[in-house]
């Protein structure tokens, strides 16, 4: 059972969390329609290499990852979407695609769009298709103590 690291973690840790079961969902924003649960609030994990090491980029689903901005933030040389081939292999506990946000359980750096650390609460994949976490965003702030960085666009 893929989620079983993730819960472990949030429960040594004492945080408060509602799992979320959905019908399969490939894609944050239908996930989201499905959950009944705002775009804004359900929180993607999108994988990135920045100068050739991997990283996680979080945003809310309802934006997109404005990767010139996210260049600019890091002083980087080099920003580009990460290929599933290239990260498979470091979430092996995870469904492809389905990785938390919670980098500091793989080994990997992690940014958040400030417009996510407005939120109340954040919702994400819990390792597959069919579940999410649901905590506080300062919960979350507090864990992963993730690089705040405006790399987010709305999605049109």
């Amino acid at each position: 059972m893929p989620i079983r690291k993730l819960e472990e973690f949030l429960d040594r840790e004492q945080i408060e969390y509602k799992r979320i079961s959905h019908p399969r969902s490939y894609t944050a924003q239908k996930t989201a329609a499905k959950t009944h649960i705002s775009g804004k609030e359900i929180a993607k994990t999108v994988i990135i290499k920045i100068d050739g090491c991997m990283h996680m980029a979080v945003l809310p689903a309802s934006h997109q990852l404005d990767v010139k901005a996210l260049l600019k933030a890091t002083g980087a040389k080099d920003v580009r979407l990460a290929e599933e081939a290239e990260f498979l292999n470091f979430f092996g506990d995870c469904e492809a695609g389905a990785m938390p946000p919670f980098g500091n359980l793989y080994n990997i750096k992690v940014y958040v769009a400030e417009v996510l650390t407005k939120d109340i609460t954040i919702a994400f994949n819990a390792c597959s298709h069919t579940e999410l976490i649901q905590m506080s965003y300062s919960d979350f702030q507090r864990l992963v103590q993730p690089i705040i960085v405006k790399m987010a666009m709305v999605q049109n």
